[in-house]
């Protein structure tokens, strides 16, 4: 019986045997098989090698759940087969997963679709049991991101990786770091404190026996995480752009705002009082011809206010349009590659660059006589423009690094860093512009770059296709190397956010186990997971994983829904 029992499609590796439900249904099964309608109960329960008492149970059970049943005897009698529990155990397995811990549509709702599906009637529907098996799968799941991740780390080769690292609030202070090319969420951890001590001793103990060197960290100007970096870690530090346009969006661009529609509301209560202006002219003139004169020289000053204010707003509009513009000019220019003619950038250049929108952002104050705090605020975001210059620096360091450990012929590393480094980083800005105008544009001065660093007629043509093949890829790992933004940690904490704001309270558990749902489960447009991205080897299927490991939750008592 426990042979017949096992020999279904999905075990539950929880049990050394079957549980009393499955070993009804295989006990039926088997009894179906011999034929027992025209037989002696006792003398089957004696062929089938169990008591008769617990044969007779058996068929009373499947009797009742027959009589009681809405739905066609043969749907009732596979839903008790082992075939039937086998889909019962995996649809509540992928409800959980789908809807219960990957959107986290609430156990209540859950409930609600198998009471409104009529699978009540075969699995318990009680926030309790449902409840228990939430838990039994987030378990489950924190068991097998670990499995996994010592798994995958044995055949991990050496790497240099980057991270990008930020705090968010539960209000417990929450840790997270993330690996930005491959999305590997690898810290997330509920801390007492923020300070570098804490990241020190969190990363580390999270590092621990993981062949990775940590060359470089992007985050905000928080001074632990700077002194995590550089006096711990010993990697670079790389500003996050997105604070520093931040800072002048709040030196500038909120100032200019207000000046822009105090002079609109100016410009409007000009033009109301040039009409105004204008129909008491009318009536004087048609009234009283003698005061004509004065009335028409108020009428004259309203319209000559009229244009001073008119002129007032142009101006504020083409202030705010260049502050605009330059604000976005910081990050068209913060690259280390041109984004028009595709040549590599030195940081000299770019800082003189970049330096140019600073030095046109304070123009700009100066002439709208910004107050004492945005300049402020504007001297505190170009404080970091050193550390930008340093991050260019960084990266053609690291390249050049790179290209001289691979032991190539000039030709050949000329030919990386002017053209196909080049090309592959165009490649990878464009599908992170803002428009779709803008990443076609982009996209095709890529590709034009491509064209030409794969022509035959080049050093491409002297390449095998292992040859080929291998250096395009240690060229993209070098194009992958400048990290300029933390979006991808700001984003995850976003939704990290909405989860406790939906269960309110995030336990060490949930957060462990949304932490493999990231990693394992979640899929980009090609497939793949950012654990297979990290560590360049696909994991094991998880859902399958977790069939084995979960039981199916006992038979439910009664049935909820009328006969």
């Amino acid at each position: 019986m426990d042979a017949a029992c096992h020999s279904t499609t999905v075990t539950d590796h929880r049990e050394p045997t079957a549980s009393p439900r499955r070993r009804h249904a295989c006990l039926w099964k088997q009894a179906t098989s011999i034929g027992f309608w025209w037989r002696s109960r006792r003398q089957v329960a004696q062929q089938l090698g169990v008591p008769d008492s617990s044969f007779r149970d058996c068929l009373r059970q499947h009797q009742r759940r027959c009589q009681e049943s809405r739905f066609p005897r043969s749907f009732v009698e596979f839903c008790q087969s082992p075939e039937g529990l086998d889909f019962l155990h995996r649809q509540l397995v992928a409800l959980h997963l789908v809807f219960g811990q990957a959107n986290d549509c609430g156990l209540r709702n859950l409930c609600r679709f198998l009471e409104l599906s009529g699978l009540d009637e075969f699995l318990p529907a009680s926030y309790g049991a449902q409840q228990a098996f939430a838990a039994g799968l987030e378990t489950a799941l924190c068991e097998s991101g670990q499995e996994e991740e010592q798994r995958l780390l044995v055949a991990m080769p050496h790497r240099e990786i980057s991270l990008v690292e930020d705090e968010t609030f539960h209000p417990q202070i929450c840790l997270v770091a993330i690996e930005p090319v491959s999305d590997f969420l690898l810290l997330e951890q509920y801390a007492p404190k923020r300070d570098a001590e804490t990241w020190n001793r969190c990363l580390d103990e999270r590092l621990a026996g993981w062949s990775v060197t940590v060359c470089q960290v992007t985050s905000d100007e928080a001074s632990a995480l700077i002194a995590h970096t550089q006096q711990h870690l010993g990697a670079h530090h790389s500003p996050d752009l997105f604070h520093v346009q931040q800072d002048t969006v709040r030196a500038v661009s909120f100032s200019l705002a207000g000046q822009t529609r105090s002079a609109y509301e100016a410009l409007a209560k000009a033009q109301r009082q040039v009409v105004q202006r204008q129909a008491e002219l009318a009536a004087c003139q048609e009234q009283c011809p003698e005061s004509a004169a004065a009335v028409e020289r108020q009428s004259d000053e309203a319209v000559a206010g009229a244009d001073q204010a008119r002129q007032r707003l142009a101006t504020c509009q083409t202030r705010q349009q260049q502050a605009s513009q330059a604000r976005r000019g910081l990050s068209r220019e913060y690259h280390p590659i041109d984004l028009q003619s595709g040549r590599p950038l030195a940081a000299e250049e770019v800082g003189r660059r970049l330096c140019g929108h600073f030095d046109q952002l304070d123009e700009i104050a100066q002439a709208a006589a910004l107050p004492a705090h945005s300049r402020d605020k504007l001297a505190k975001a170009r404080r970091v423009l050193a550390a930008l210059q340093s991050t260019i620096a960084f990266f053609w360091t690291q390249v050049a690094a790179r290209l001289a450990s691979w032991q190539l012929s000039e030709a050949v590393t000329i030919w990386l860093r002017e053209e196909l480094i080049p090309g592959l980083y165009l490649e990878l800005a464009a599908a992170k512009l803002p428009t779709a105008n803008e990443r076609r544009a982009l996209q095709a001065r890529a590709t034009e770059i491509l064209a030409r660093a794969r022509s035959p007629d080049g050093v491409w043509g002297t390449l095998s296709e292992t040859q080929r093949a291998e250096l395009e890829n240690k060229a993209r790992g070098c194009a992958t190397l400048f990290q300029r933004s933390s979006s991808c940690v700001e984003g995850h904490n976003g939704q990290l956010s909405l989860r406790h704001h939906g269960l309110h309270r995030l336990s060490v558990r949930k957060l462990a186990a949304l932490r493999v749902l990231h990693n394992y489960w979640t899929t980009r447009r090609d497939g793949t997971t950012a654990a297979e991205r990290f560590f360049g080897t696909r994991p094991q299927p998880l859902f399958p994983w977790l069939l084995n490991r979960l039981g199916l939750p006992a038979e439910p008592r009664h049935h909820r829904h009328a006969a």
